[in-house]
C-alpha cells in the first residue's frame, strides 16, 4: 500500500513539473528582467504584470500590440527554448518500463498535462494584460484565438519531439510503416543542423566583416543599459538573421520591409538598428554571396549521408531520402513562419515561404541523391528464389492445393530407335569329302553302390545297438580267449 502511493505522488510530482515547469521558469526569467529593467529606468511598477504577461506570450510567438503599433516578428531562440524544455521534460515523465500500464495510458496524460499546463497559465495571461490595458492604454489585448493556439503549437512540437524521442523507434517497429522511416527522421535532423550551424557561421562571418556597421549601431545610446539592452535584442533575434541566411543559402530570398537579400540580387531599404543586422549584405552583391549556395550543398551531402549509412535498394532509399528532405523542409518552413511578422513602420520581416520550403526539399534530395549514390548507399534487390520442382528420381511430388486432384504424370514417349543395318549371313562353309567315322562299342560296367543306410527304428533305444560282451572275446587255437593271453603276456 505505501509503494503504491510513492508511485502514485512520484507520478504526479512528474505531471506538475510536466505542466508547469518550462512555462513556470519563463515567467520567473521574465518576471526578473522586466523587474530589473524598471528599477534601473527607476519607474513605478505600474503596469508590471501587465508586461511580464504580455513577454511570456511573446515567447510563444504571439504578436503584441504597444500603442497602435504591432511587434508580430518575435525573437526565436526564447521559442526555441520554449520548445527544448517542454520536450526534454515530456521525456523524462515517461519511463522506460511502464509498470503494468499499457504506454498510451502514460504517454495521453503526459501529453495532455504539457498542453494543459501552458494553455492555463495563457489563460491567466491574457485576464492580466486585459485587466492591465485599463491602466495602461498603450498595451492592448492580443487575440485570444491567436494566443491560445500559438501556444499549443509551441508545447505540442516540444511534446510530440519528447514523445518521439522516447517510444518513437518501438512505435516505428511495432506499425506497418517501413523500418526506414526512423533513418529519415535522423537524417532529417542532421541536415537541419548543418544549415542552420553552416548559416551560423557565415553570419558571424559577416558579422566580422561588417564590424564597423555594428559598431556604429551600438553608438545610437550612450548608457550602459541601453547598450546591454542592444545586446540582448541581439541575442535573442540570432536565431532569426540565420533563418534569413538559410533561405538564401538554398535560393530564396529575406526582405526586411523593403530590403530584400538574396544569393543574386540586394534591393536596399531602410533596417532596424539592431546591431546583428549589421551581417545583411549591402549593395552592390559582390560575388562572395553566390558562393553562399555551398552551404545549401554541403546541408544535403550531409543529409544523403545519412540516408546512406544503412544501404538500400533504389526504390527504398529514394522513399527514405524524400521523406528526410520532406521532414526538414517543413522544419525550416515552420522555423521561417515563426521568425516572420510585422514591424511597426518597417513592414514585414521574414522569408519568402513560397521558395524557402521547396528550396530546401530541391536542395536536400538531389545533392543527397547524389551523395547516396556516390557514397555506395544502394544495392541490388535480391531476386527471388527459384520455385523447387520436382525430380523424378525420388519421386517428390509437388504440393496440392486443398480439394486439387493430382494431374496424372505424363510419361515421356520413347525416342524412335534408329534402325540397325540388317546383318549380312555368314557364308557357308565349304563342304569336304570325309570317311565316315567307325562305330562305337558301348560297354556296361555295372558297380556295386553301398545301399543307403537304413532309418533308425524310433521303437529302440540307442543302447540296443551295442554289441554283447561276450562277443568281444575272441579263442585262439588253443582254446585261450585274448583275455587270458593278454594276462599272460603281462
Amino acid at each position: 500500500m505505501r509503494e503504491n502511493r510513492t508511485e502514485g505522488a512520484r507520478q504526479a510530482r512528474d505531471l506538475a513539473r510536466v505542466a508547469f515547469g518550462p512555462a513556470v521558469v519563463a515567467l520567473v526569467v521574465i518576471a526578473a528582467v522586466v523587474l530589473l529593467q524598471l528599477l534601473i529606468a527607476n519607474s513605478d511598477m505600474t503596469g508590471a504584470f501587465g508586461a511580464i504577461a504580455s513577454i511570456w506570450l511573446g515567447t510563444h510567438g504571439v504578436p503584441i500590440s504597444i500603442g497602435g503599433r504591432e511587434l508580430g516578428v518575435m525573437p526565436l531562440l526564447p521559442i526555441l527554448l520554449m520548445v527544448w524544455g517542454t520536450a526534454r521534460t515530456t521525456a523524462a515523465a515517461i519511463p522506460q518500463r511502464n509498470s503494468g500500464k499499457p504506454p498510451w495510458f502514460v504517454i495521453r496524460w503526459v501529453v495532455a498535462s504539457a498542453l494543459g499546463g501552458p494553455l492555463l497559465i495563457a489563460a491567466i495571461a491574457l485576464a492580466v494584460i486585459h485587466d492591465a490595458s485599463s491602466v495602461i492604454t498603450q498595451l492592448q489585448t492580443p487575440s485570444a484565438a491567436q494566443a491560445f493556439a500559438r501556444v499549443l503549437a509551441v508545447h505540442a512540437i516540444g511534446a510530440t519531439i519528447g514523445v518521439g524521442g522516447r517510444v518513437g523507434r518501438r512505435a516505428l517497429s511495432a506499425s506497418p510503416l517501413p523500418d526506414w522511416l526512423a533513418g529519415s527522421t535522423r537524417a532529417a535532423t542532421a541536415g537541419v543542423l548543418a544549415l542552420f550551424g553552416l548559416s551560423g557561421a557565415v553570419t558571424a562571418a559577416s558579422l566580422v566583416v561588417h564590424w564597423s556597421t555594428m559598431h556604429d549601431l551600438f553608438a545610437i545610446t550612450d548608457s550602459l543599459f541601453g547598450q546591454l539592452s542592444l545586446t540582448l535584442l541581439s541575442i535573442l533575434y540570432i536565431p532569426n538573421v540565420i533563418v534569413g541566411t538559410s533561405a538564401i543559402a538554398v535560393g530564396s530570398s529575406a526582405h526586411i520591409g523593403f530590403a530584400t537579400f538574396s544569393s543574386f540580387t540586394v534591393f536596399g531599404g531602410d533596417i532596424p538598428a539592431l546591431p546583428v543586422l549589421a551581417a545583411s549584405p549591402t549593395p552592390p552583391l559582390g560575388p562572395v554571396w553566390v558562393a553562399l549556395l555551398i552551404v545549401g550543398a554541403a546541408a544535403g551531402v550531409a543529409v544523403g549521408q545519412q540516408c546512406a549509412r544503412q544501404p538500400l535498394p533504389l526504390v527504398p532509399a529514394l522513399g527514405k531520402l524524400a521523406a528526410a528532405a520532406l521532414l526538414a523542409a517543413v522544419a525550416m518552413a515552420l522555423l521561417g513562419y515563426a521568425g516572420a511578422g510585422a514591424l511597426g513602420n518597417f513592414g514585414d520581416v521574414g522569408v519568402d515561404q513560397a521558395t524557402f520550403g521547396p528550396g530546401v526539399f530541391l536542395w536536400f534530395f538531389v545533392v543527397g541523391a547524389l551523395t547516396v549514390a556516390m557514397s555506395g548507399g544502394l544495392t541490388r534487390r535480391p531476386a527471388p528464389a527459384p520455385a523447387a520442382e520436382p525430380s523424378p528420381e525420388f519421386g517428390h511430388a509437388p504440393e496440392l492445393e486443398a480439394g486439387a486432384q493430382p494431374e496424372p504424370a505424363v510419361q515421356p514417349e520413347p525416342a524412335a530407335a534408329e534402325p540397325e543395318p540388317a546383318a549380312e549371313p555368314d557364308p557357308e562353309p565349304p563342304v569336304e569329302d570325309f570317311e565316315p567315322a567307325q562305330p562305337v562299342e558301348y560297354v556296361d560296367y555295372l558297380v556295386d553302390l553301398p545301399s543307403a543306410p537304413a532309418e533308425p527304428s524310433h521303437d529302440r533305444h540307442p543302447i540296443d545297438d551295442l554289441p554283447d560282451a561276450e562277443d568281444l572275446w575272441e579263442v585262439d587255437n588253443n582254446g585261450h580267449t585274448s583275455h587270458e593271453v593278454r594276462k599272460g603276456s603281462d
